[in-house]
């Protein structure tokens, strides 16, 4: 993917957002964007902040202050369900499936509230087509997946809420490499099928890969901003976060 950055208009913008937990000052005066049609990723350390961070522009952890907008609208005042039918869809780490349902039935939770629900069969196909794996195993039982198949099923269940903004929290944490070059492809067709995705990832190498533009959180804070190619030339990503 061409690490281009791209100039459109504002899918999300973040200003000076600081997150507390209790006296625990987490997230400190973070600021970026994320443009229409690109994938925007946040690197950093374990406990660096990603998760909180997208936990809050989700709405499961409110700001102490600061303004986030989606799509120009501020959004920092609404709850979580107001965001999900506005199209911000989080997936979050740890995947976090519905383990004794089958597969058809995770995917039918995540159009939960589309109002065309009992018209999903286009959807289901769609996820398939990129996950063919799912498609083998759409009556069994999620729990009796393998964890790279759990990931792709968390990722296909955030698309049945079709969308606007994707979240996604650490999709490749733990996962084998083959099972990670196949998130990255289905993250590379999704934004060349017009998909605006936010990515929190540990592996750097994997994040710099898929996105236009990084972020990279430290302690908090954003410490570095810009297009991957020109931070793979940084030597603080090159020691810490790309292992040259």
């Amino acid at each position: 993917m061409s690490s281009k950055l791209i100039l459109a208009a504002s899918v999300l913008e973040l200003s000076s957002i600081n997150v507390h937990y209790g006296k625990i000052h987490v997230l400190r005066d973070v600021s970026f964007r994320v443009e229409q049609g690109e994938v925007a990723a946040l690197i950093g350390p374990n406990a660096a902040g990603k998760t909180t961070t997208l936990r809050t522009l989700i709405g499961l952890k409110g700001c102490t202050n600061g303004a986030i907008r989606f799509e120009a609208r501020p959004i920092h005042g609404l709850s979580t369900p107001d965001r999900v039918r506005l199209g911000i869809v989080l997936v979050p780490e740890g995947r976090q499936i519905f383990a004794k349902f089958p597969v058809i039935e995770n995917l039918r939770m995540g159009a939960f509230h589309r109002a065309d629900r009992d018209r999903l069969d286009p959807d289901f196909e769609a996820v398939f087509e990129l996950f063919p794996k799912l498609a083998e195993r759409r009556n069994q039982k999620a729990g009796l997946m393998s964890g790279g198949e759990q990931q792709m099923l968390a990722i296909a269940r955030g698309l049945m809420a079709r969308p606007r903004l994707l979240l996604l929290d650490e999709p490749t944490l733990g996962l084998a490499p083959i099972i990670v070059e196949e998130i990255e492809l289905a993250i590379g067709r999704l934004v060349r099928d017009g998909m605006t995705i936010l990515i929190a990832e540990q592996n750097a190498a994997m994040a710099m890969r898929v996105a236009h533009r990084v972020y990279v959180l430290k302690s908090g804070s954003i410490s570095l901003k810009g297009a991957p190619a020109e931070l793979a030339r940084s030597p603080e990503i090159q020691r810490f976060y790309l292992g040259t």
